[in-house]
């Protein structure tokens, strides 16, 4: 893949693909991590003497126009990170985004309507890849948090334009790719989240590749009810409970790592600040019980795994931590994450909820190795499943 500092970019009109897909709360952005982590690829194409039009989505309109996922909160939001003027098109392609494209000189900044707005993103439909296309000279991605989908301003722009990695994205790639590139052992994998289809890829590769992974959240309720227990009235994925008998199974063989599944967790019968909370063995959960958090054992249980790890990735919060009643054991991971980072060892964190877990309760994203601005696309990294966001750009290159 060809690099940004490879590209002769002055004149040149350049369309970015952003990962801003953050969260906006009344009009205003609450967490600007993607965005951030844009900026150097950004300020580096206006240093360059190019125009920049950026293109990005914002949350699941369905393929079409909707008030709610507008693009324009993050207006401001750009001209205090760029320190310049952005204009803004109310759509991705069309005649006003053409004419402001034209419009445009070095130095100056367009940021396009959201690109989900338009069913041919999502189609990765060739008609609507090649008006955004004609929007510029060069194309840039920079959204990594996006490369696992197969969408049009993702392989079909890049398939027209002279195609370069983002700075963002080359460190993607550099860091997360490294996890599958001979990782130091022992590896261990601290995952979580709400939906088993995502992860079981990345699980059964760090079966054969890793030493230990760690469950939480939903998932770790499904393996719990895999095992027999009952989990009262807790969220968990009933069709995969066979999938995860299979992996407990298969993680009983000596050559391969060890999946930990809780063995006490924190349960309440509402999701609220002040419900009444019980930590207690899994065997004993029952009635309108619901699991929250893991408990105090395990909790302990999984800081000793960590501690003797060397390379750790770690993806989603290990309990409903948007509580904080509920977010002791995420807490203590990241405490515990964050030391061995001090340590020596390579973490690497991703996922949204992971860093809107850190941006809500203040910890800090410098304490590890890596953040990634993904969370499904570095999964599928990690698993070693082709991203069509990189092989497009792959492509282009060859």
């Amino acid at each position: 893949m060809q690099k940004l500092s490879d590209a002769s970019l002055t004149g040149k009109r350049v369309l970015l693909r952003a990962g801003f897909d953050v969260p906006i709360t009344d009009g205003t952005v609450s967490d600007a991590s993607r965005i951030e982590a844009v900026v150097p690829t950004m300020r580096h194409i206006l240093d360059a003497g190019a125009a920049l039009i950026i293109m990005a989505h914002q949350g699941r309109p369905k393929g079409k126009a909707d008030p709610a996922f507008s693009q324009k909160p993050l207006v401001p939001l750009l001209q205090t990170f760029l320190g310049v003027d952005v204009d803004f098109a109310s759509s991705c392609i069309g005649e006003e985004a053409g004419k402001k494209s034209v419009a445009l000189r070095p130095g100056q900044v367009l940021l396009l309507e959201n690109l989900r707005f338009e069913p041919g993103e999502k189609a990765n439909d060739p008609q609507f890849a090649k008006e955004l296309a004609s929007l510029a000279d060069v194309y840039v991605n920079d959204a990594f948090p996006n490369c696992h989908r197969a969408h049009a301003s993702m392989v079909g722009v890049p398939a027209i334009l002279p195609a370069y990695m983002g700075l963002h994205l080359e460190q993607e790639v550099q860091h997360v790719g490294a996890v599958n590139n001979h990782p130091a052992r022992p590896f261990a994998l601290i995952i979580s989240g709400a939906k088993m289809e995502t992860k079981i890829p990345v699980i059964e590769h760090c079966l054969g590749a890793g030493d230990d992974v760690l469950l939480g959240g939903c998932i770790a309720n499904t393996f719990i009810a895999a095992r027999g227990f009952d989990v009262g009235e807790s969220k968990y994925e009933e069709q995969y409970m066979e999938k995860a008998q299979e992996i407990m199974l298969e993680s009983e063989k000596p050559e391969l790592a060890m999946v930990h599944v809780p063995r006490d967790v924190v349960v309440a019968s509402v999701p609220e600040e002040k419900a009444e909370k019980i930590n207690l063995p899994v065997e004993n959960i029952g009635g309108d019980m619901k699991i929250f958090d893991i408990g105090k054992v395990t909790i302990e249980r999984y800081i000793e795994v960590i501690r003797k790890a060397k390379t750790i990735v770690w993806n989603g919060p290990l309990g409903l931590y948007e509580y904080n009643r509920f977010s002791h054991a995420t807490k203590r991971i990241a405490e515990a994450v964050a030391e061995c980072t001090k340590a020596g060892a390579t973490t690497i964190v991703g996922g949204g909820d992971t860093i809107d877990f850190h941006t809500r309760y203040g910890y800090s994203m410098d304490a590890y190795t890596f953040v990634s601005m993904g969370g499904g696309a570095m999964l599928a990294m990690i698993a070693g499943t082709p991203l069509p966001g990189l092989v497009a750009l792959s492509k282009n290159h060859g």
